[in-house]
């Protein structure tokens, strides 16, 4: 029998984790990229495989994945979902206030990561005739600028243009790779913590943070990820190359 391969990079925490569970309940076969393993249930049926990695250091990453991808017998599968998720927040402030090293580590893991996962996602799976979708997790913020995210805010931009680029290129194959960039909605994740715990005279947005907290408009990772697979379940997935689950779920 024919299985669904899904991979999600950051899977062992917040939406990543929270993707990992909602999709091996479906039965999948997953495969989550992150530092840490995703320590979860694997019902019946469905497949978990944790791989460690630091996407601080993307090329060797990416050189593994592409060959882990080509070991594998496309005949064997129903569809292959790459989901990549995973992203950092560097320490909220000005630009010149920023730390180099965790604003170089912030653009490597949010953008240079996706960007050479997705090559070698195209690369190899481009004869294959089976449906592939490629995800990338963005976020508002590659569409509104926020003072004091700098890197962060970048590096999302570049996501979105990425899935642009791709979704021409991939358009003008035979069976080509629906591609999107999708905002997922406000979580309540381990980032926010550290945005609403951020110096307010080096962010001032940290209130505007701390008021979603308080207000309960943040979406649980288990509620956005059942809004993500729902936009990437829709028929028209990849028509809009850029999209926000808040106007699509």
């Amino acid at each position: 029998m024919s299985t669904h391969l899904s991979i999600v990079t950051g899977g062992s925490r917040g939406l990543g984790r929270a993707l990992v569970e909602h999709l091996l309940a479906r039965g999948h076969r997953v495969v989550s990229i992150a530092r840490r393993p995703a320590e979860l249930p694997v019902p019946a049926g469905a497949a978990l495989e944790n791989w460690a990695a630091d996407f601080a250091d993307p090329v060797p990453v990416a050189e593994r994945f592409a060959q882990w991808l080509a070991a594998q017998d496309p005949a064997a599968l129903a569809g292959v979902d790459l989901i990549l998720n995973a992203g950092v927040v560097s320490t909220p402030a000005p630009l010149s206030a920023g730390d180099p090293a965790e604003l170089s580590n912030a653009l490597r893991v949010g953008l240079e990561a996706p960007l050479l996962l997705s090559a070698a996602f195209l690369r190899v799976t481009q004869a294959w005739s089976l449906p592939r979708r490629l995800l990338l997790i963005s976020s508002g913020l590659g569409r509104r600028a926020m003072a004091g995210s700098a890197s962060y805010c970048a590096a999302k931009a570049g996501m979105d243009h990425l899935a642009r680029v791709l979704a021409l290129e991939e358009a003008a194959k035979p069976s080509g790779v629906r591609v999107a960039s999708l905002a997922p909605g406000v979580i309540d994740t381990d980032m926010q913590v550290q945005l609403r715990s951020a110096d307010a005279g080096l962010f001032p947005e940290r209130e505007r943070f701390q008021g979603l907290k308080d207000s309960g408009a943040l979406d649980s990772p288990a509620q956005a990820a059942a809004k993500v697979l729902k936009v990437l379940d829709r028929e028209d997935f990849g028509s809009q190359p850029v999209c926000d689950v808040r106007e699509l779920a």
